[in-house]
């Protein structure tokens, strides 16, 4: 018997890519294997609902064609079930694809589903809502807000309002609980890491795994404009959490207590929150991902777009 796949298509996501998938899916996908059907999400967040409709009507497989918050609202309906998360990345970022070595190209990206290979990873839950991959406080979250009400995508989009808001945003202090101990530090940001990046290949936490059941904790303090050059090679050439102004913890469990911000990052989304407290908590291996059978190591940003970075940074200094 064949298994059922269903592919739920962002058609607003990313740069364009999700428009060529039915015709790839057409002449890629081993029919031999699976049976299939498209949907199109209509309005924000429809993709939960439409997978976990999904589980109901005896889909063996969802598969995401969008970009990480595409990838997250498949990933709320469908966590604690039996159904396999598949992906084609179409987002701008990707990140938490690149951390599980998808290839970015849609045919390299169908052949990873027709393999079938899988992986049971841990999702993190936060108040109620769930995530795969990132989710942070601070001047991320800041950004996340900009980027997700922005009409461009991409990195250079990115790039602008990091550069826009970087030297007049003021670090916060913050409270945090980890594994039931209290610390209180001042940060530009604060990153609570399922997976290992942003997206772009930025690794922020070069050590996440996604199935270790434990959550990496990125406290970032501001960096010193003449010193943002070297930082930013550290991010994109996996010594971030080397710097000297980048502290991680590994926990099971962390709060930020006395939450007073109203905006959160949410894989990639910025949501605004109400609420003096946030909690995460570990759910181990409980979500299902098609990955490659080899590891198929996704390039970095190119080396021309990180001088590009550079040079912009300490041009605004």
């Amino acid at each position: 018997m064949k298994d059922k796949l269903l592919f739920i298509i962002n058609p607003v996501s990313g740069i364009g890519k999700q428009k060529t998938v039915e015709t790839a899916l057409e002449q890629y996908l081993n029919k031999d294997k699976f049976d299939y059907d498209i949907t199109y999400t209509e309005y924000a967040h429809h993709a939960t609902k439409i997978s976990q409709q999904a589980t109901e009507k005896g889909y063996n497989t969802v598969v995401a064609v969008g970009g990480d918050g595409s990838i997250n609202d498949c990933v709320q309906g469908l966590v604690g079930s039996n159904i396999r998360l598949g992906i084609i990345p179409a987002g701008s970022g990707n990140g938490l694809a690149r951390c599980l070595h998808i290839p970015l190209e849609v045919k390299k990206a169908i052949e990873v589903i027709n393999n079938y290979n899988y992986l049971n990873i841990d999702t993190v839950n936060m108040n109620g809502m769930t995530y795969a991959s990132v989710a942070g406080v601070g001047f991320d979250a800041l950004i996340a807000k900009e980027f997700t009400g922005n009409s461009t995508r991409g990195f250079q989009t990115y790039l602008r309002l990091v550069l826009k808001d970087y030297l007049n945003y003021k670090p916060k202090k913050y409270r945090l609980k980890i594994d039931g101990k209290e610390i209180e530090q001042e940060a530009l940001f604060i990153s609570f890491m399922n997976s290992n990046q942003f997206g772009y290949n930025a690794v922020i936490a070069p050590k996440a795994s996604l199935n270790d059941g434990l959550l990496d904790i990125v406290i970032v303090k501001k960096v010193p404009i003449m010193l943002a050059p070297l930082v930013v090679q550290m991010l994109f050439f996996h010594q971030f959490d080397k710097a000297m102004y980048v502290n991680t913890y590994r926990a099971k469990e962390v709060e930020v207590l006395d939450f007073e911000d109203n905006i959160i990052n949410f894989d990639g989304e910025g949501i605004e929150y109400k609420g003096n407290n946030l909690k995460f908590t570990v759910n181990p291996s409980n979500l299902n991902v098609i990955i490659p059978q080899e590891e198929n190591k996704q390039p970095f940003i190119s080396e021309e777009k990180i001088k590009e970075f550079i040079k912009n940074i300490i041009n605004e200094k």
